[in-house]
């Protein structure tokens, strides 16, 4: 008995260590460097393990009995959240696969994920035929029977191959509408679109572990919007989808989050404000995400319509230096807040142009304040000569400063355009774009809007 325990405990390392790989091949080999191994989960991913990615393209990641089923994601280059993959990964088999980015990851040896792509793909080659179909402008009942029953098959036989494997998870969430009778384009479209969430379960763990169930809000948004209607269009998909969503709070924040993202950097201030003050804040704040609800708060305040931070700085009257408020400020018809650095090569090739711009302006038109980013005060303090038509205001802090903080300034020079209440009305994102904002909306003082009216 003894002697058997003791080769028992002999065996246990290799049993603990007993491995399975993943391995692939990146092309072209000479634009990727390492691969990071993490397991997803709902709310963080983990770091498992790293791979050097050799000269002709190669990696591999050796994994010991630890290393858990689901879902895992492998990051090839910076930043992390752009470039990557998500997979499946069982415990029960190795994988091998090849990457590059036109085609993305195909599978060499993987149940689990060469099913999933293969669903994927064939769903893609029946879409092609019912597109067709449609293009014809075919009435044939035979024909629409024949399509849509290639479709119900193909979505049955690959639920019925995925049964007990994590990608059906995956293959059910994205069963497609199937028409029961014959439908036209339009009504077939429009229900498409009303029960294009009712086979995904967002309480679902493994589709919170991946990207499954981001794509699916992205593409629901942005496919059945209508760009021209006012935004309304927007709204509407905008509302439904955090219906749909539900009261989710592992993957609701995340998705509302980067939806607010997208139209934010699509300079959609409309939209972006109203996913804002419906959705996000409101969320931010019942989960105590300081830093969200400062990022939020930033954005509304500098979004065009509002009332620009108030700040204070010095300006010289009658010899005397004195503390003034911007909202006290009354100098000119507009005003021009500038964040610019005297280290930045930008700024410092912009700043010229734009000063002798403001020299050709009628004296009460414009007034600029130059906010510096700075760590150096002297450095500042000389260049300031070259620009004496502009208020100088010392940032101190550079980026920790609360002057741009407030402004939400991550780069410079960034500009903001203020009517005389001190309200935002342009953005420009460098000075040629000013120029060309002042030629579509020129200055008028009360005493031209005086000759306008006569």
């Amino acid at each position: 008995m003894t002697r058997k325990l003791l080769f028992l405990l002999a065996l246990l390392p290799n049993i603990l260590l007993a491995q399975h790989t993943i391995k692939g091949t990146f092309s072209p080999a000479e634009d990727y460097k390492f691969a990071i191994l993490y397991k997803v989960t709902p709310k963080t991913s983990i770091y498992v393990n790293n791979a050097e990615i050799d000269s002709i393209g190669n990696f591999q990641f050796k994994l010991d009995s630890t290393v858990t089923k689901g879902m895992y994601r492998i990051v090839y280059a910076l930043p992390q959240d752009e470039y990557n993959f998500d997979f499946i990964y069982n415990a029960k088999e190795d994988i091998e696969l090849t990457f590059n980015l036109n085609e993305g990851a195909k599978y060499i040896k993987s149940q689990e994920n060469r099913l999933l792509n293969a669903y994927t793909q064939s769903l893609q080659t029946v879409s092609k035929s019912i597109n067709d179909y449609y293009a014809s402008n075919n009435q044939n009942s035979t024909e629409f029977k024949k399509v849509f029953g290639v479709l119900s098959k193909t979505q049955n036989e690959f639920e019925k191959a995925s049964e007990g494997m994590i990608a059906s998870h995956f293959i059910k969430a994205s069963r497609p509408y199937i028409p029961t009778e014959m439908e036209d384009a339009q009504t077939f479209s429009k229900n498409i679109k009303s029960n294009y969430f009712s086979n995904i379960d967002f309480s679902d763990t493994v589709l919170q572990s991946s990207s499954f169930l981001m794509e699916t809000v992205l593409n629901y948004v942005f496919t059945f919007s209508n760009p021209k209607d006012n935004n309304q269009g927007y709204k509407d998909s905008i509302d439904i989808a955090n219906f749909a969503i539900g009261e989710n709070p592992e993957v609701k924040e995340t998705i509302i989050e980067v939806l607010f993202n997208q139209f934010a950097e699509n300079n959609n201030e409309e939209l972006a404000n109203y996913i804002l003050e419906k959705y996000l804040l409101p969320i931010a704040k019942a989960n105590k995400d300081n830093d969200l609800i400062e990022k939020l708060t930033v954005f509304k305040n500098t979004s065009i319509g509002a009332l620009a931070p108030n700040f204070n700085f010095e300006i010289t009257k009658n010899n005397k230096t004195e503390q003034v408020a911007l909202y006290d400020f009354i100098e000119a018809t507009q005003y021009v807040v500038v964040f610019w650095s005297s280290t930045c090569s930008h700024c410092l090739a912009e700043l010229p142009t734009f000063h002798k711009y403001v020299q050709s302006l009628e004296t009460g038109k414009l007034k600029v304040i130059a906010v510096a980013l700075e760590d150096d005060f002297y450095r500042w303090k000389e260049k300031t000569y070259d620009f004496p038509e502009f208020i100088h205001v010392y940032g101190e802090g550079k980026w920790q400063n609360p002057i741009g903080d407030a402004y939400g300034v991550t780069a410079t020079p960034t500009y903001f355009i203020l009517d005389s209440n001190k309200n935002i009305i342009a953005k420009p994102y460098d000075f040629p774009a000013l120029e060309a904002y002042y030629k579509e909306h020129p200055i008028i003082v009360e005493k031209d809007k005086e000759q306008v009216d006569d």
